[in-house]
């Protein structure tokens, strides 16, 4: 049985194309069962990030037409119709292995060596395995990875002055403005990214975080972790006048901040600047809002220029973090197989 995988990644493909593929996480499991009933695929993990859309998969089929049964069912499943190039990247047996452990490692992320990756790629893994969807190659694959990841940070320097897409983010409105202090944070849907990034900001000096989520009590929770305040989702309007950054990663299909809205709220800033972070796929943010005077509108994609100014600092440590993946992958390929019957799905999440 082979391992193969397909995708697409802030590496290759703009966030205009890579929101066109996002999962909704409701949508995972279903998908997942689907891709394996069309008979060539045995086991699939999905993989749904900002900077990423992959599928890692085991098939007995030859790789190829696994490859291209990935395919047709990536673009059948968002209904995409487009010429896609070289957007897409397929993956036969040793490279979708080497692949794996680098995304893992976070050396194939946006900001070189981060770690949130991995606990996105731990909850991917998790959702497959609770449903059956992983079998002995994947189990065995995806906890090699998590041990590489592991081995990684603490027998390198790769993460030595690594910074977060939050610290990304907290830069980028250093720039904006003379001083965070005094700066009031809206932070709209209350995910992990959207929680460090304003904990960031809120260190660096920021006065007071509001929060607006759809499930107000999870916003309640999180303002009260932030010291701050929480409103209701459709009342965020009321507190435009008061805000200086916005924070926006929610789950929604379409744009929850547009032109429209904002423009006729944009009098009360008396030309006050507002930076607006859009770390959602899709994107939360409409980007026509960028032409709004004093507006300073920035997506994920945006903050690779400011990730791309640290990897330099990192470059001779990555060279033996690919020297250690490249082994574990080649081990991984030529290891024996377990017994008959073995999953290989003892991996406790607490050793991370």
């Amino acid at each position: 049985m082979s391992l193969v995988a397909l995708g697409l990644s802030h590496r290759t493909a703009p966030v205009t194309v890579r929101e066109r593929f996002a999962f909704a996480e409701t949508t995972v499991a279903d998908a997942t069962h689907r891709l394996r009933a069309s008979g060539l695929i045995e086991e699939a993990v999905i993989l749904s990030t900002c900077n990423r859309v992959e599928i890692y998969a085991a098939t007995s089929a030859e790789p190829q037409a696994a490859l291209s049964e990935l395919r047709r069912f990536l673009l059948a499943h968002h209904n995409y119709t487009e010429p896609l190039g070289s957007e897409l990247y397929e993956l036969g047996e040793l490279h979708s292995v080497e692949h794996l452990f680098k995304v893992a490692a976070g050396l194939d992320s946006m900001v070189l060596g981060e770690t949130e990756i991995l606990g996105q790629l731990k909850q991917a893994y998790d959702l497959a395995l609770k449903h059956g969807h992983t079998g002995r190659r994947l189990n065995k694959a995806f906890q090699s990875a998590f041990n590489v990841a592991k081995k990684i940070r603490t027998e390198t320097n790769i993460q030595r002055g690594s910074v977060s897409v939050a610290s990304v983010a907290v830069e980028l409105a250093e720039k904006i403005f003379d001083t965070l202090t005094g700066r009031t944070v809206m932070v709209i849907g209350a995910g992990d990214t959207s929680e460090k990034t304003a904990r960031a900001l809120l260190s660096r000096g920021a006065k007071s975080v509001i929060v607006s989520n759809r499930s107000h009590d999870r916003a309640v929770a999180l303002a009260a972790e932030l010291g701050g305040r929480a409103v209701h989702f459709d009342e965020w309007h009321t507190e435009f006048a008061l805000i200086d950054i916005i924070i926006s990663s929610t789950s929604a299909p379409h744009y929850v901040l547009t032109r429209a809205k904002l423009a006729p709220l944009h009098s009360l800033r008396h030309a006050r600047p507002l930076l607006l972070i859009d770390i959602a796929v899709p994107r939360d943010i409409e980007p026509e809002v960028n032409f709004l005077d004093d507006v300073y509108l920035y997506n994920v994609d945006d903050l690779q220029t400011i990730a791309d100014d640290h990897l330099k600092l990192r470059r001779e440590e990555l060279l033996v973090c690919e020297s250690i993946i490249r082994a574990k992958a080649k081990a991984l390929l030529t290891a024996p197989p377990g017994p008959p019957g073995s999953s290989g799905s003892t991996f406790a999440f607490g050793n991370e």
